[in-house]
Formats: C-alpha cells, structure tokens, sequence
C-alpha cells in the first residue's frame, strides 16, 4: 500500500539518511519525496512510502519519532503514483472531455493531491461530487476570494477556491492525515486556472447545472 508521510525534520545533511533507515527498519521504501518548505534550520517534506499490507501506521509514526529533532505531521493513505506528473496527464484528459470537462476534474483533484473526495457546489448546494464524498456535508456559507486550507468541525481540512466565471465554488476534502499545505493550495490554483482557460469548461459546468 501507498502511504503519504508530512515530516518536519531538521534541515541539515544526514537527516533524510535517518529516515530513510528507519522506514526500512520498518520494511517500508520511499517512492518519493517532496520538500514543501525550508526555512530556519527546518524542512517539511511529503515522503511517499510504499508499505507491505498490514503495516501500522502507529508503528511508523513511533519510529520517526524515536528520531532526534524529527516531528510527524500526519501519515495518510494516498492514490497518487509516484515518479509521475498527474497533472498532466488530467489536463490531457479534461482537454479531450468536451462536456464531461468539470466532471474529469472533480473526479481526478482526490487522486492528485491524496484527499479523500471533491466537489463543486453553487447557492449552497453541490452540483457533483465525487466518489466518497459524504452525502451530509454543508457547504461554508462564505466562498473565500482565493483559494484558502481550513479546517472545519470533527476535524474535516478542505481547500475552498472560487470559480467566478462559472459562479461555482470547488471543495476537496480529505479526513485523514494534515491540514492542506500552501505549496497544494498553490499547485491547485494553477490547476484551476488552466482548467477556467479551456474552451470546454463552460460547456460542461451548463451541462451539470441543468440536472
């Protein structure tokens, strides 16, 4: 199984070295790993793993935290394949989707950034959602004027980004694991501005509004 591991650890030569050992004490390798920031002797990193099935998280997280200056921000499940560029390949997709454009993106945004679902939702309501979203979710009642992390009751961190041209807002919600960097609050940012630039997004956000 794919798990993704937030680590702040300290910025200096060996420390990945550390990790690294431990994971493998572990029987578990790193796929991948993405620096999301540096600064002040520190650096958070998002370390894909790949772990035999049945491997407890509670036992990597005990065995980074035995390492000296290491702190665990959250271990989570994820789908994204690593060594890949997803984006993309969903952009590739969506470009050829015609009328199913925003419903190709919304299906693809919990694959991409490790979340668990995505929806869009206009005058309070969800207009599509994807699989596993949750079926008692309210929407905020405020649409933030750029995309923005937050995290709301039981614990629940979303990215809440507005579509004015479509008067739509998109939500991604993921259960498990960290809050939403800002380097995903960014990555998806850019996502959406490509996707609001295309021929197609029109056409497919009408389709949906007139189900």
């Amino acid at each position: 199984m794919l798990l993704r591991v937030r680590l702040t650890l300290p910025d200096r030569p060996g420390a990945l070295a550390q990790v690294t050992k431990a994971l493998g004490a572990a029987g578990a390798d790193i796929t991948q790993v993405t620096v999301l920031e540096r600064g002040d002797g520190r650096a958070v990193d998002d370390i894909t793993v790949y772990c035999p099935d049945g491997t407890s998280r509670q036992e990597l997280v005990k065995s980074f935290e035995s390492l000296e200056g290491v702190t665990v921000d959250g271990v989570w499940p994820t789908r994204e394949a690593p060594g890949t560029y997803p984006e993309l390949e969903i952009l590739k997709y969506i470009t050829a989707a015609g009328d199913r454009a925003l419903t190709t993106l919304i299906d693809s945004l919990p694959v991409l950034f490790s979340a668990d679902w995505a929806a869009t939702a206009a005058e309070g309501r969800i207009v599509y959602a994807s699989w596993r979203a949750p079926e008692d979710f309210t929407v905020p009642a405020e649409t933030p004027a750029r995309p923005t992390a937050l995290t709301v009751e039981g614990g629940l961190h979303l990215i809440h980004a507005p579509l004015p041209p479509l008067a739509l807002s998109l939500i991604l919600g993921r259960s498990e694991g960290p809050a939403f960097h800002r380097i995903e609050v960014h990555r998806l940012t850019r996502i959406l501005e490509i996707f609001l630039s295309l021929p197609a997004t029109e056409r497919s956000v009408a389709r949906q509004l007139r189900k």
